[in-house]
């Protein structure tokens, strides 16, 4: 169907007009909505610094930079260059270093610190994507006896 193009300039602008309107008479528009509507926003961070040298922060926090880690190799990992995935590993190898400082707790920081040293190797392979398919898919698990036993109820 061919329709004529100042029939096609008049639909133009009589839709312009109307969406101008319609914005126009937006402006003094209020949603109310009820406070008990909206869940309570969820966070997953680790617990505030304040409790720094607690081992659930340590364990928190060292969990965080794995599974925030894990997503960043995810998304290098299709690519052709490895430069994202040994930049990744080096950053999470120096955040649980940075973890392991606050862990008052001796095995605890021992174990971050194995983590820390492993990501760091893990880095440098000529291959990154060897240590993410090996040691990288169990390394969280070295934190589970060091996190429940150092863990005050």
């Amino acid at each position: 169907m061919h329709v004529p193009q100042r029939r096609r300039t008049a639909l133009t602008a009589v839709i312009l007009a109307a969406l101008a309107a319609l914005a126009a008479g937006c402006d003094g528009i209020e949603i109310e909505v009820p406070a008990g509507s909206l869940p309570a926003p969820v966070s997953i961070d680790p617990i505030p610094s304040a409790s720094a040298g607690e081992p659930r922060y340590v364990c928190s926090a060292a969990y965080q930079i794995l599974t925030d880690g894990a997503v960043r190799l995810a998304e290098h990992a299709s690519g052709e260059r490895v430069d994202g995935l040994r930049q990744t590993l080096s950053d999470m190898s120096a955040k649980m270093s940075a973890v392991s400082a606050r862990a008052d707790d001796a095995s605890q920081r021992a174990t971050v610190d194995r983590i820390a040293g492993s990501l760091a190797t893990g880095s440098q392979e000529p291959d990154p994507r060897s240590f993410i398919d090996g040691d990288f898919t169990t390394i969280a698990q070295r934190l589970d006896g060091t996190c429940r036993s150092a863990a005050k109820p």
